[in-house]
């Protein structure tokens, strides 16, 4: 097969495409009701964030949003963060998802390893979010009280989601894959009151009973009040499970019970008695900037962070993203693989909001083999179909044929995301899925809760390239002095707000983590530690990360939490992780350690290691390799070396990554120089 050049034309949208996009709408209908006319995307794009008030009001118009309280004013000012939006305002994210209600027509439609394909019409998802809410009314749960839930990408996960905001309640999720420690770290912050949970789940053939790991989390959670769980490994378990779950966590608790009452059992119940609380569906009406989710994405230092969004700006952003850029309509069929861990589940959550039908899939994209998803996107007469770039990745490298999977001539659009696609990715989307679809590579993320740059259905298709910066995102590469550079590399930043982008951070007294993680390189300018390049066309290219964020098949995890586990280990006395995934190359991630006096780091220590960060943290963090240095480098003021140690494996000279004046032990670097030449020789002979 031909190599394709970066920035080759691969699609070019056919007349008929143009002419029933929604944005193409939108432009007609900001021609008839504002006057305004605008001779291509571009264009619009300048206007939208040149009068980035009139945009987001526009948007707010276009698509009707629901509202029991008009705004009084689109954007208090343009300063971040702490922007306000839609002042005197007031809405539910529930209520806009659910007002597209379409009787038996689907709303979900679900299937995963252990259970066969079902679907949950839009009067049963309305009738499940209306049980579910009475039943945490029933519970005390009052607005702004948060509820959590230890599940993975499952219809019940939907549900207990709309159930809590449409209370006003704040929802927060973990996927059943990650290790106790990740999810206390996560939610010990917010101090849930209810937790949903599942007993186990099956993955890559094979079952793994959470119930162990559940009641370590409750144990270390004594804000919970109830457990409602879901039987999803085992339907018959039933009071076992709850015996398990809860009891036995209250066995090893102080004072005997986990939840922190003297009677756990009374404070669990099972997934049908949540559904058996009847009552009407009623929505909190909240202001735009109330709290409907807490996310997490991991800095480079302490603690996931606990990113907060809004009610309002959730809706707007999904709204405009789902119709104007991925070209979404009511009825269309939505899928993406995602666990709940990841900001993608959301965006999938998001497209109720647009009328569309969810696909959802739990278990190994790979098991049996690489086609699952496509034939699951056959059956289920997908239309739009998304996955991580390394997905996309893995199915080239495998051989698969999406056509021979079955019936996909519906699918229109497909999605990507996590991780820069690179041009072999584009090429292979095309030449083996459908010549003529949209090819939506995103980048954006869980800190913004939207996409910067990604993808309109009236652009061309260059390989390698995003199509354009979206609209109301004022996005530019910028150099190291603040000035915005096109076709050159700089680091992404955002120069206006958004109404997405975090109320707070969870307990972050002042702002102080919040500005520190965004506007500390550039004051009142957002950083999000991308590299960027900004095409001439217009176009986008991401590089990876400019910080030492880990970012592994789309979910970013922090070095200081992998460090927390790895140092934990009693051979270990210091350690380095980076991750070298860069220019598209598929992610190599090695872990560095600096043993103790006496011990060996043989076959055995290393797969110790890797087993705690499975275990601990999560699968997708486990690293290639583990090798043995004698220091860490460090700064004057003790912290890691880790971009620049990143930025020296990749190729770059000693001289441009690190000041030796500026470290407390310049001769630790030796050996890494050693280690990257010795790399990239076996590269060049690979």
């Amino acid at each position: 097969m031909a190599i394709t050049p970066e920035g080759a034309l691969l699609w070019q949208p056919s007349a008929a495409r143009i002419q029933n996009a929604q944005i193409t709408a939108y432009m007609a209908w900001l021609t008839t009701t504002h006057g305004l006319k605008f001779t291509g995307y571009h264009a619009l794009w300048q206007w939208s964030v040149d009068e980035v008030e009139a945009f987001w009001a526009s948007i707010w118009d276009f698509y009707s949003i629901q509202h029991s309280a008009p705004y009084t004013t689109v954007l208090e000012a343009r300063t971040m963060p702490r922007t306000k939006w839609f002042t005197g305002s007031k809405l539910n994210y529930a209520e806009h998802a659910l007002r597209h209600a379409d009787g038996h027509k689907p709303a979900i439609i679900f299937q995963s390893e252990l259970k066969p394909r079902t679907e949950v019409s839009w009067d049963e998802l309305k009738q499940q979010v209306a049980a579910v809410a009475n039943t945490l009314k029933a519970l005390s749960v009052k607005p702004g009280d948060r509820v959590v839930a230890y599940m993975p990408n499952i219809p019940q996960t939907v549900v207990a989601l709309m159930a809590v905001a449409s209370i006003g309640a704040i929802w927060s999720s973990a996927s059943p894959d990650m290790g106790h420690v990740s999810v206390i770290d996560r939610f010990k912050q917010i101090e849930p009151k209810v937790i949903f949970a599942v007993d186990g789940y099956r993955y890559g053939g094979r079952d793994f009973d959470r119930r162990g790991i559940v009641r370590e989390i409750i144990a270390a959670l004594p804000s919970v009040e109830k457990v409602v769980l879901v039987p999803y490994l085992d339907e018959g378990i039933a009071a076992s499970a709850l015996d398990d779950a809860v009891r036995g966590a209250a066995d090893g608790a102080p004072g005997g019970s986990a939840c922190g009452g003297p009677n756990a059992a009374a404070r669990a119940m099972l997934w049908a008695e949540a559904l058996a609380t009847a009552g009407p569906l009623t929505f909190e009406q909240v202001p735009f900037d109330h709290p409907l989710w807490v996310v997490y994405s991991s800095g480079t230092t302490g603690m996931p962070k606990p990113i907060v969004h809004g009610h309002g700006g959730s809706i707007i952003e999904a709204l405009k993203s789902n119709g104007l850029h991925l070209d979404l309509v009511k009825g269309d069929r939505f899928f993406w693989y995602s666990s709940t861990n990841w900001i993608i589940w959301n965006l999938l959550v998001h497209t109720l909001l647009t009328g569309c039908t969810i696909v959802q899939y739990d278990g190994n994209p790979g098991y049996p083999n690489m086609d699952t998803l496509w034939k699951l996107a056959a059956d289920t007469k997908t239309d739009v179909f998304g996955a991580s770039a390394a997905y996309i990745a893995q199915c080239l490298k495998s051989g698969v044929k999406p056509r021979e999977c079955g019936d996909i001539s519906r699918i229109r659009t497909v999605c990507s995301s996590g991780s820069p696609l690179p041009v072999e990715g584009y090429q292979w989307v095309y030449d083996n899925v459908n010549s003529d679809l949209l090819l939506a590579s995103i980048s954006g993320g869980t800190d913004p809760g939207a996409a910067f740059v990604g993808a309109c259905p009236i652009l061309p298709q260059y390989a390698g390239e995003m199509q354009c910066r979206c609209l109301g995102s004022a996005v530019y590469a910028y150099d190291e002095a603040g000035k915005a550079l096109t076709d050159v590399v700089g680091e992404l930043v955002c120069a206006l707000p958004m109404p997405s982008f975090p109320l707070y951070f969870w307990n972050d007294k002042d702002d102080k983590r919040y500005f520190e993680s965004y506007f500390e390189m550039y004051p009142g300018v957002w950083r999000h530690g991308d590299w960027l390049k900004i095409t001439p066309r217009g176009g986008a290219i991401i590089y990876g990360r400019s910080d030492s964020t880990i970012n592994r098949y789309g979910i970013r995890m922090g070095s200081a939490e992998i460090y927390r586990v790895v140092e934990d280990v009693p051979e270990v006395l210091d350690s380095l992780v980076v991750d070298l995934e860069y220019l598209g190359k598929e992610s190599y991630m090695p872990c560095f350690v600096v043993l103790k006096p006496g011990f060996t780091l043989d076959d055995a220590l290393k797969e110790r290691i890797k087993g705690r960060i499975r275990k601990d943290l999560s699968a997708r963090h486990v690293p290639n390799d583990v090798f043995l240095t004698p220091e860490v480098p460090r700064t004057l003021n003790g912290k890691k070396l880790e971009v620049p140690i990143k930025r020296l494996l990749l190729g770059e000279p000693l001289g441009k990554v690190v000041n030796r004046d500026s470290m407390s032990n310049p001769d630790s670097l030796a050996w890494f120089v050693e280690f990257a030449a010795k790399r990239a020789a076996d590269n060049a002979t690979a």
